[in-house]
């Protein structure tokens, strides 16, 4: 109960201030909070998981705030708004990159989704995003638009290569977290609210896709093979769930990718956005498989 609680509270005090201490100090909370959740289990793998993300996680923190204290040097300005310095909204970016396992910076996000349980997988893919993807949607006018695009369109493409040959399904869920992640990330700098919409329906696909596999207790493909004749009904929803999550036209999943795809047109970035739709059939490709 403490450790929900505070981890509400973390994202709640960074997703409502003004100050980036106050915004550092939400992400920290956030941080020690879901640890022991991860390594509730003591399993090895559980603990190195922990350690893993507690490293980079701490890390980021850190470049969080070496980046608002560069701009407050420069500019004398605490408000998260207010970020201009150039080198400042670099290393912001590449910090909430390593918070939200962009890539390049993604090789913690599978394996410390591996390493935990499901319901504590479920609150890393959704509510752990919420924060740096928070932070983002406040500093997006001073961000470097060809920066931002870069690493969307690298977490779109190694987010699908790399889950093809997994078979483990958090891994799974953890490439197809990251190359979703690319498409919030590509169209944050012109149209920030898409950029919410996309992470609302991808928080509520990934929550039926957890919860489901929750109940029939599935890790791997091959104990999903075997899961459908436990529960016919819930496995029918599971796939249109997925493949909402591939972004297939009639389901849900599809609307982010309608609206973002014009907006980046109007943009003059076609070339941008017909390589991330093309990219995303990559991920279609291992959600089929599921």
């Amino acid at each position: 109960l403490i450790f929900i609680a505070s981890l509400l509270l973390g994202t709640t005090i960074t997703i409502s201030s003004h100050h980036w201490v106050m915004a550092w100090t939400g992400l920290e909370i956030n941080t020690l909070a879901i640890l022991p959740l991860i390594s509730k289990s003591h399993h090895p793998r559980a603990v190195e998981a922990a350690t893993k993300y507690f490293l980079t996680q701490a890390a980021a923190s850190a470049l969080v705030l070496f980046s608002s204290m560069t701009n407050a040097w420069q500019t004398g300005q605490w408000d998260i708004t207010q970020l201009t310095h150039p080198t400042s909204c670099l290393i912001l970016t590449s910090a909430i990159a390593i918070k939200l396992g962009l890539v390049p910076f993604h090789f913690w996000f599978p394996e410390v989704l591996q390493g935990s349980p499901l319901t504590t997988g479920l609150l890393l893919s959704t509510i752990m995003k919420l924060p740096p993807i928070a932070l983002l949607y406040m500093t997006s006018p001073s961000l470097n638009p060809t920066l931002l695009t870069t690493l969307a369109i690298l977490s779109t493409a190694l987010g699908g290569w790399m889950g093809l040959n997994q078979t483990q399904i958090r891994k799974i869920l953890a490439f197809s977290s990251i190359s979703h992640l690319g498409w919030m990330t590509i169209i944050i700098a012109y149209s920030p609210k898409l950029t919410l919409l996309n992470f609302y329906l991808y928080a509520m696909m990934t929550t039926t896709v957890f919860l489901t596999l929750n109940t029939t207790k599935s890790l791997k493909l091959s104990t999903l093979m075997t899961a459908w004749t436990k529960t016919p009904p819930l496995n029918a929803m599971l796939l249109l769930t997925l493949l909402s999550l591939a972004g297939l036209p009639p389901l849900t999943g599809f609307l982010p990718k309608w609206l973002i795809i014009p907006e980046l047109t109007k943009q003059d970035m076609t070339p941008a956005a017909t390589l991330i739709s093309l990219l995303s059939l990559l991920s279609l490709f291992f959600y089929l498989r599921l």
